[in-house]
């Protein structure tokens, strides 16, 4: 008997305990219910009421998610994230860290989130959301972990994931990111359109040096047709160098078609992939912070757990979070900044995707007509030129350069020049014992001919032919000399290519 009345002393004894601990319990709740338990930190913020009414979807949400709450000793609700094209986002009162206070009229104080997400898909119609609206400051936010957890993240973007890994570099990744790739295929394009305004420079160089070869070789030739005595072959050497001049005109006519071709790769080259590369460093700076931002809230979300799970107060918890909720701010609004300018560079990367593939084609048929036009008008200048074989008067001794049969190996430069090409006297005697005084000279050969210095070619001309003396004879073609001699004047200065095509 006594025995049983220990038992029921031991239980009365239990019971009374567990009611104090319960009458604890609820004296605790109440006082941390009152905020006089820990007061709230809002870290210099300031915080102001309001109330919203948002429509729900198609899937009975208004598209938040929430959190903090009584499950996690956090004394407050707060909105975590406002997804993108539902009510809450279309509406714009909430905003990530804002606290909820109430739904429908109804207190949410002291209730757990999943508590809070039931209320708001139980409610008929539109729901009102009572909340406590968060004026955060971006800066504040932006702290110096924030700062090194973007080089970081600038660090990693250009290794492999394998050695990231490898060296413990915890970071945030946007899967399936297509913009990688187009960034990549806009490096390729800009590395081929340099390749190819650099290889159409060195074509249109070597076109107008080309040119200049052709004027050359007009002038040489139509000299030699004002020099020559026989009608015939005067007026077939001076068609055969005004062909090659006016080839020399058709050049620089290309060249002029061409040159809008040039300004417009350079243009394409030199302002829009720039432009379009600084809108990417722009948004490559506003991808790393907000990964840097979504790896923060990462962190802050582990160190809840691992508290919660060894039963360990944390103090921006029961203090109201506000630190974490500053960080979920400051993630909202690089976001935001995110993905607008992603927006912006897709928009740029595709027009210079379109410019790309119309402007390359369009540049590549004027290079290709312009070129084709050019070739169509030499063949039919040189066509009207046919002129060969031309028929000329020359003495026996003409082409006897070198009788004696001795070979001038030592001499080159000025000396080379002197023995090659020289005067030479013949004097015919006649049976009185007294001279003609007739000279002849030796003819030029085709490798002393300077076919780029036609002015020093021109005056060697007019001593040579002065010399010879045969301005005396009664020659017509020779008497057309003298109204012939502004050609033999030195020509004026052909622009050179980097004045017709702004090369420079």
């Amino acid at each position: 008997m006594s025995f049983t009345y220990n038992i029921v002393d031991q239980l009365f004894e239990t019971g009374s305990i567990l009611k104090k601990a319960y009458k604890d319990n609820k004296m605790m709740r109440n006082v941390y219910d009152e905020e006089e338990y820990f007061e709230e930190d809002t870290l210099g913020m300031k915080v102001t009421s309001g109330s919203a009414t948002f429509d729900k979807n198609d899937k009975n949400m208004i598209g938040i998610s929430i959190g903090g709450g009584s499950t996690s000793y956090c004394p407050c609700l707060y909105v975590v994230q406002v997804f993108d094209n539902t009510p809450a986002a279309k509406e714009g009162s909430l905003a990530s860290g804002d606290e909820l206070v109430g739904v429908n009229g109804k207190s949410v104080k002291g209730f757990a989130k999943a508590e809070v997400a039931r209320l708001i898909q139980s409610s008929n119609g539109p729901v009102t959301i009572n909340y406590n609206k968060l004026h955060a400051d971006p800066k504040q936010g932006k702290t110096l972990d924030i700062i090194l957890k973007k080089v970081k993240h600038k660090v990693v973007e250009n290794i492999s994931s394998s050695a990231a890994d490898a060296l413990g570099l915890s970071r945030a990744i946007l899967t399936n990111d297509s913009l990688v790739k187009r960034h990549n295929e806009l490096e390729r394009i800009a590395s081929m359109y340099t390749g190819l305004v650099n290889h159409s420079k060195e074509v249109l160089k070597a076109f107008f040096s080309l040119s200049q070869v052709h004027k050359e070789f007009g002038d040489v030739f139509s000299c030699i047709g004002v020099r020559e005595p026989l009608p015939r072959a005067s007026d077939a050497f001076s068609k055969f160098g005004n062909a090659h001049r006016n080839m020399e005109k058709y050049a620089i006519v290309a060249l002029k078609k061409l040159k809008p071709m040039i300004n417009d790769l350079n243009t394409y080259l030199t302002k829009a992939v720039p432009d379009t590369k600084l809108t990417i460093k722009k948004y490559l700076n506003a991808k790393f912070e907000y990964l840097s931002y979504c790896l923060k809230v990462k962190e802050m979300d582990d160190e809840e757990y691992s508290y919660a799970a060894v039963r360990e107060p944390l103090y921006r918890l029961e203090t109201g979070n506000y630190e974490y909720r500053l960080v979920l701010r400051c993630r909202q609004e690089a976001r935001k900044k995110f993905a607008k300018l992603r927006a912006d560079v897709l928009v740029k990367i595709e027009l210079l995707d379109n410019k790309h593939v119309q402007d390359t084609v369009i540049q590549l048929q004027k290079f290709v007509s312009a070129i084709a036009m050019f070739h169509t008008n030499c063949y039919e200048a040189m066509q009207s030129a046919t002129v060969f074989p031309i028929e000329v008067d020359l003495f026996e001794k003409t082409f006897n350069y070198n009788p004696s049969g001795r070979i001038n190996d030592g001499l080159d430069g000025e000396e080379a020049r002197t023995a090659n090409v020289g005067f030479k006297d013949v004097v015919e005697t006649n049976a009185d014992g007294s001279r003609n005084g007739q000279q002849l000279t030796s003819v030029y050969a085709l490798d002393d001919v300077p076919l780029l210095g036609a002015s020093s070619f021109f005056e060697d001309s007019k001593d040579l032919f002065s010399s010879a003396n045969l301005a005396n004879l009664s020659n017509p073609q020779l008497q057309t000399t003298s109204n012939s001699e502004p050609l033999l004047e030195k020509p004026a200065k052909t622009p050179s290519v980097d004045d017709l095509l702004d090369l420079s």
